[in-house]
């Protein structure tokens, strides 16, 4: 019993995987904070040019 207890104390495999998803949590939170970004930004955009579409004249300037 003492060995299988000193064995899992000393056994660092979990702390191992637990720093890969740490590693992939943080990629995917900065993967999806981009993309939202990039998404507002895009759609500001489209919303720019289908003014313009619809109605040449008009100053299309978002609020």
């Amino acid at each position: 019993m003492r060995s299988f207890v000193r064995d899992f104390l000393r056994d660092e495999g979990g702390a191992a995987m637990v720093e890969y998803a740490l590693l992939v949590a943080l990629i995917a939170l900065v993967a999806i904070v981009g993309v939202s970004a990039t998404g507002t930004s895009i759609n500001a955009q489209f919303a720019k040019i289908s003014c313009k579409i619809s109605n040449p004249s008009a100053p299309c300037e978002q609020p």
